[in-house]
């Protein structure tokens, strides 16, 4: 199974995730990210949803997908062609003598203190899939006590927009 980075361009309507979703679940394909949200267009959403998949299945169900009335666009994107970043909030077991440690290593990864606690540190991380997922494997050994991570968040390089290309051709 190999990931894919899918990048649809949607109407703003009630219920097209829960379509868009069940889709995915009807095939068997477990979402690995999904993150949804507003355009520079009114009424235009972008769902940016990551799944494991083989490619003869993934192309199916894209077709299924452009199916649906509220998609405007389906892109794929390769991450040597796009922008590709997650975010994530991890708060990390602290004491007196490992919190010099922990600041050291949020600073090498530059990542932000968002909050303190005697006894916990709050670490806010943008970047990568690498490397966010290397700044977990530094903190493990201190104690994570608690991880909240957003979906990917992807966007093709360059002045292109999916979004422009689907106003031109209405």
């Amino acid at each position: 199974m190999s990931h894919h980075v899918l990048s649809l361009l949607v109407e703003d309507k009630p219920g097209l995730l829960t379509r868009v979703a069940g889709l995915f679940a009807r095939r068997g394909f477990n979402i690995i990210s999904l993150a949804v949200g507003t355009t520079e267009v009114p009424g235009l959403s972008r769902i940016t949803v990551v799944v494991d998949v083989e490619g003869l299945p993934l192309e199916q169900v894209t077709k299924q997908l452009n199916k649906l009335v509220n998609v405007l666009k389906i892109v794929e994107l390769d991450s040597a062609q796009s922008v590709q970043r997650e975010h994530m909030l991890i708060k990390v077991r602290v004491d007196s003598t490992t919190r010099s440690q922990i600041l050291e290593a949020a600073t090498l990864f530059r990542a932000r203190i968002v909050d303190v606690a005697t006894d916990a540190l709050v670490i806010e991380v943008t970047g990568d899939t690498a490397k966010v997922e290397a700044l977990l494997r530094v903190l493990e050994p201190y104690g994570i006590k608690e991880i909240a991570q957003s979906g990917l968040l992807a966007m093709g390089r360059g002045s292109k927009s999916i979004s422009e290309r689907v106003l031109k051709n209405s």
